[in-house]
């Protein structure tokens, strides 16, 4: 219980019910700060414990500075967990593990038990195998559970033996349009100590998009499995109070701009603002012009622009949402009361301070798209033909030539943009129905005109709940995506994540023979190089209605807003214009068919599952009993060796560089995902364990197991390692032979080890953006990198190596490999870690690189162990440990 330093506990009567709630007026100076801020001050002061939360810290937070740099660590402590399966997995073996561990150190195992509520959604796993057909979703289900058995079955074991943890079974949704639409009570109550307390619903996921929950005004970010472990496990996320951004909005769309167009905006100016590691908050008159629908589209993007949230606070719109999703209504009275009580009501006439501004015109918002390898890199619908005549020349070599082929009995020719996948998929746009029944109306009307899909365009539409469906066919809108082949493939991320499955395979057969820029046009948050289809170069985001298009289109090199998309039964041209559906006709098939009971009848059940789901064997007990046979679950090695307390921390000396990398090095690059590849590590070691290679599934899939994971770090198709020129993918030199010979990154990971050599990476700016991958810092660590030393880090990133044991460090302020004159052939000895034994971070340690010709390169790099709290898992050698240790010795 809080020790109340400030007299903030109190009572709150909503109806007849009565909650003990903690007063933000009872705080000084709280009346200012931001909504956001206001919430971890309300957490500061229900968990003040004079220890880990002091008077001190509620103060310093009450009397934040919006000019000051963050300085001030608070210990912030999620209402909740919320996971997806692919960083979900993962989360439970290690748990399963660390029971183990818990009882070789004399502990109790039980003792390893979500001490926060923790939710998993199975969303990630489904691949759009089948398309274009009514029965693809049943045969895509089919294969997903053949091919994910065993993970299933470990899931429904953790569902029974560990508490407070529930698991929403595959089919079911994407994992942060359910949040929105189920699980997040944007005020949540919780017995404690005989009382039921109303408090803010925060949380942190284990995917970076769970700031789409902010667009209900809830506090959530993105973290790895390892630290949403530790908060499953009752430590709180050690932070400092960050700067926070204010983000004016005025105006309103104007006819013509979707949820997409405003969020791809948005994105390219807080992108170019530079908001990494800032809370972004959106206030104004312009706000109750935004519906949650689109605000929860805006959240969603916040990785894409860097900052950890980007949040609206609670109003009139956010009541409605909750009425509309089937929240009760004693719940929506709650939400409200509580708002308005503790100040969290939006307030156009009262302005908060803020760090920096920014403003936007809602009339101003054009449309858009977003290509081809970052959602930042926004372009002009309008120009779309023009920018891509400019990119392509990066994708394609001399020997690219124009196909001809036969497809389905007609002669197709296949030239540089066309495209290959036209996905309607991702939480970022199917959770919002006003770009949904867009996409509806647009096909209906290109039906009616007689117009059909390319027949080289790979059509999916995976809606991210099963409410969409119910509005789609209440709407009559499900039969006209049907026709242009955009049937259900499945209830799940699909394309967004890789699991787009094969192109059709003449046109994949004649992109690789005449090496062709396929390209994808998606709905999705994520475009990254290599992250789509391992056939498709260059990727674009856009609305659901513009994916429709693109797919009657079929090629990015096409005037989409000036020339004809086809000819129609009556040879009359058709233009994107005359499909374009009205608002007037997107909101009047909202009204009619959009309704609560749909959300209550979809969720009634949420946590059954099907008769699939169902029958899967569930095993028992407190401790998992591993199969030495498995290929998907497997016991991982962090603990093996592990003493009561922590050996001293060493001077890292003679290391070798395992990759010297460029500027925005993504989580993707790094983490494996998408298809394993027949002649990749992984793909020889499945092999070796006999495993087909239609069974081979994907990188995501196989999370459980570390053997298949760290062969597989490093190995994105479209990695580039300067130590390896001329090459794309998993290639370094392997500098324990003479001369370094090309070798993949992990065999050369397995040669250092046997000699006893540590490793380095070396990287650029903007090292680790993207998802929240918490395989990207594991991976590391299992390949025996010590220390990464880059120009700067994207938060999680950075956070997930500290989490894992391995040292963040920075180049000086203006310098690089490439300005010290760093070839990656030196070896590397890092001077000074030992202060870390002495109970301080080091600001900075002393890099001395040897050049093979004895050259010596000395430079001061920065430590990037920011707070106290990741002192302590570094020192511990992770997170992990330190909190086994922690938890072991109480």
């Amino acid at each position: 219980m809080s020790i109340n330093s400030f007299g903030a506990r109190s009572q709150l009567t909503v109806g007849e019910r009565s909650y003990q709630v903690f007063r933000l007026d009872a705080v000084p100076g709280s009346a200012h700060l931001p909504y956001s801020l206001k919430v971890l001050l309300e957490n500061l002061l229900r968990h003040e414990d004079g220890a880990n939360i002091t008077a001190d810290d509620i103060t310093a937070l009450s009397n934040w500075d919006p000019s000051a740099q963050p300085s001030h660590e608070i210990q912030y402590t999620p209402a909740r967990v919320i996971m997806q399966d692919f960083t979900g997995v993962p989360c439970i073996v290690d748990l399963a593990t660390m029971r183990e561990a818990m009882a070789d150190l004399g502990g109790d195992p039980a003792r390893i038990n979500p001490l926060s509520p923790s939710q998993m959604v199975i969303d990630h796993s489904v691949i759009a195998e089948k398309f274009g057909t009514p029965d693809a979703l049943r045969q895509n289900t089919d294969i997903e559970y053949g091919r994910n058995r065993e993970r299933y079955q470990f899931l429904r074991w953790g569902q029974t033996a560990f508490d407070d943890f529930k698991v929403v079974p595959p089919g079911t949704g994407i994992v942060h349009q359910v949040n929105i639409e189920y699980l997040a009570q944007v005020v949540h109550t919780r017995q404690s100590e005989g009382l039921v307390q109303a408090y803010p619903d925060t949380c942190v996921g284990t995917d970076s998009h769970t700031t789409m929950v902010n667009g209900l005004g809830v506090v959530g970010w993105g973290v790895g499995g390892i630290e949403a472990e530790c908060a499953m496990l009752g430590q709180p996320v050690s932070m400092l109070i960050p700067r926070v951004v204010g983000f004016k909005l005025s105006g309103q769309l104007q006819q013509g701009t979707t949820a997409t167009d405003l969020v791809l905006t948005i994105t390219d100016m807080l992108r170019k603002h530079k908001v990494v590691g800032k809370f972004v908050e959106f206030y104004g008159p312009g706000v109750e012009q935004v519906p949650v629908a689109n605000r929860a589209t805006i959240g969603n993007m916040s990785p894409e622009y860097g900052s950890t949230i980007a949040i609206f606070p609670i109003d009139a719109k956010t009541l409605d949402y909750l009425r509309l999703t089937g929240r009760s209504d004693a719940q929506i009275a709650l939400v409200e009361h509580y708002a308005k009580e503790q100040g969290l009501w939006h307030d156009i006439e009262h302005e908060a301070h803020y760090s920096e501004y920014l403003e936007l015109d809602l009339s101003t918002v054009q449309p858009s798209i977003a290509g081809p390898k970052r959602p930042q890199d926004r372009i002009l619908l309008s120009e779309a033909k023009e920018v891509f005549e400019g990119d392509v020349a990066n994708y394609v070599s001399e020997t690219t030539a124009a196909a001809t082929f036969d497809l389905d009995g007609e002669q197709v020719s296949l030239d540089n943009g066309a495209v290959g996948i036209a996905a309607i998929t991702s939480c970022t746009n199917t959770s919002n129905p006003s770009v949904m029944v867009a996409a509806g109306l647009l096909a209906k009307k290109a039906v009616e005109r007689g117009l059909r899909r390319k027949p080289w365009v790979k059509t999916t539409l995976a809606p991210g709940s099963q409410v969409v469906t119910e509005y789609l066919a209440k709407a009559d809108l499900l039969d006209p995506l049907a026709k242009l082949d955009f049937d259900i493939v499945g209830y799940g991320c699909t394309t967004c994540i890789g699991n787009s499955g094969p192109l059709i395979p003449q046109v994949s057969a004649a992109a690789n023979e005449n090496d062709l820029a396929i390209t994808s046009v998606l709905s999705g948050n994520r475009n990254f190089e290599g992250r789509i289809n391992p056939d498709v170069k260059m990727n674009y985001l856009a609305s659901p209605p513009l994916v429709v298009a693109y797919a009657l289109a079929g090629s990015m090199d096409f005037d989409i807003t000036g020339s004809p998309l086809g000819i129609d039964k009556d040879g009359q041209e058709v233009y994107l214009a005359d499909l374009w559906p009205s608002p007037h006709e997107v909101d009047e098939v909202i009204s009619r068919c959009v309704d609560p009971q749909m959300f209550k009848d979809s969720y009634a059940d949420v946590f059954s599952g099907d008769e699939r789901w169902q029958s899967l064997e569930t095993p028992s007990g407190d401790l998992f009993h591993w199969d030495p046979d498995s290929t998907y679950v497997r016991k991982p090695p962090y603990f093996e060796g592990m003493k009561p307390t922590a050996d001293p921390v060493g001077d890292v000396l003679g290391a070798r560089v395992l990759l010297k990398l460029g500027d925005s090095v993504t989580t993707d690059h790094i983490s494996p995902a998408g298809a394993i590849k027949a002649d990749s590590p992984a793909g020889r070691y499945l092999r070796e364990h006999g495993v087909k290679l239609l069974d081979f599934n994907s990188y995501g899939s196989r999370r459980g197991n570390h053997e298949v994971m760290v062969r597989g770090t490093f190995a994105n198709i479209r990695l580039r390692n300067q130590l390896a020129p001329g090459t794309e993918g998993g290639f370094t030199r392997d500098f324990t032979r003479p001369d370094g010979p090309l070798t993949s990154v992990y065999e050369a990971s397995l040669a250092y080890r046997a000699a006893g050599i540590p490793l380095v990476v070396l990287a650029g700016k903007e090292y680790g953006s993207g998802s929240s991958r918490d395989w990207a810092a594991k991976g590391t660590m299992l390949l025996g990198v010590r220390a990464v030393i880059a120009e700067s880090y994207e938060r999680i990133h950075r956070s997930n190596l500290i989490g894992m044991g391995v040292l963040p460090l920075q180049f000086p302020l203006g310098e690089s490999a490439q300005t010290l004159g760093l070839s990656g052939e030196e070896t590397f000895s890092i001077h000074g870690l030992d202060a870390f034994n002495a109970g301080v971070t080091p600001p900075s340690v002393e890099v001395v690189a040897v050049s093979p010709q004895g050259r010596q390169t000395v430079f001061e790099a920065v430590v990037r162990i920011d707070t106290p709290g990741e002192r302590n898992y570094y020192v511990n050698g992770g997170i992990m440990q330190y909190v086994l240790r922690h938890l072991a010795a109480a």
